[in-house]
């Protein structure tokens, strides 16, 4: 991107953050917008995450709600019990926390990342099955964790400005990686892993890389959703939960950080606003209108919402060819030598 487009996204982003962050301090919008608003940032990164795995290295994973528990018990526990009560507190702990899913998606990748895409979702299954358990019995271990029970009393510390400004640097660090030489690395992975062998990348290697980074920012996005809720709570982490933000990256498109996302605000919003809509006696009706909206989409746009479009902001700049570079000499007629510019 040239500088001035540079300058005009963060602009924009600025701007919405600032209009955001009034409306919310004059409390024209109410806490529940609020929270809402917060909660969108937050499966962005989530889904992020899952879509470097998925969408750009073509990893099948079905355990991605494992790394997000993870981080939102390691962070919980750290500003609950350890950490003491300062500013330092919520950004040590967020850190620790993707520290943390990202060493446990290491040694899980270590055994299970050899396996084909079918083999790798069963065996992901297994893992977030077998960290769901965990959190259920943790109690008879470790019984600040709370087990079945939850672990209350978290503090809230996730604000609009902590979710917004994390969702933002996640993006442009996502965008940069997936345009570097490594992001190119993983595409080739994904489009033929044999070719990609053949031509000097590492599968495995790569396939280690964005199973790590996917990790590490479902466990940010865990420690903010703990945050946010004050509350944890195994449920929250189930299989159904990896499954949600599955289907975001499909209905989004693989490999578009546009329609994941575009995906995960709508989800959001589709997901509350269902919640405000239907009366409470058939709330679980939302649970049959999801895969409806997914079958919908698979019909109409099988490639996703956006399919392996970008918008503008999020991709490269087209670097044009200087005079200088592009000039090549060539003989024209008469044997006169003349310079040529390659469009």
């Amino acid at each position: 991107m040239k500088r001035k487009d540079i300058l005009q996204v963060l602009a924009i982003t600025a701007a919405v953050f600032v209009v955001l962050q009034a409306l919310i301090a004059f409390q024209i919008l109410n806490p529940y917008y609020e929270l809402v608003i917060e909660y969108i940032c937050v499966f962005i990164i989530y889904a992020l995450g899952l879509n470097l795995i998925y969408g750009f290295t073509g990893q099948f994973s079905l355990g991605h709600a494992a790394f997000y528990g993870i981080g939102a018990y390691t962070a919980a526990m750290l500003t609950k019990f350890v950490l003491p009560d300062s500013w330092l507190s919520f950004p040590v702990a967020l850190l620790t926390a993707g520290i943390a899913a990202g060493v446990v998606s290491f040694l899980i990748g270590v055994p299970i990342l050899r396996l084909g895409s079918d083999y790798l979702g069963i065996a992901t299954l297994g893992f977030g099955i077998i960290v769901k358990v965990m959190f259920d019995n943790a109690d008879s271990v470790i019984p600040a964790m709370g087990g079945a029970r939850g672990l209350a009393g978290v503090p809230r510390l996730t604000t609009f400005a902590w979710a917004f400004i994390l969702m933002a640097a996640v993006v442009v660090a996502v965008r940069n990686l997936v345009y570097s030489s490594h992001g190119r690395a993983l595409l080739a992975v994904r489009e033929d892993e044999i070719a990609a062998n053949t031509m000097g990348i590492n599968p495995f290697r790569y396939k280690m890389l964005a199973f790590v980074t996917g990790g590490f920012l479902a466990g940010i996005a865990g420690g903010l959703y703990a945050h946010l809720y004050a509350f944890v709570h195994p449920s929250m982490f189930d299989f159904l939960k990896s499954i949600d933000v599955l289907m975001v990256v499909v209905l989004g498109g693989l490999g578009s950080m546009s329609g994941t996302i575009i995906a995960s605000v709508g989800w959001i919003i589709l997901l509350e606003g269902l919640r405000s809509v239907l009366p409470a006696e058939i709330l679980d009706w939302r649970m049959v209108i999801y895969p409806v909206v997914l079958i919908l989409m698979m019909l109409l746009r099988p490639k996703g919402l956006m399919g392996d479009v970008e918008l503008s902001f999020l991709k490269p700049g087209r670097v044009e060819p200087s005079a200088s570079a592009g000039a090549s000499p060539s003989l024209g007629k008469g044997g006169e030598q003349s310079a040529s510019i390659e469009a």
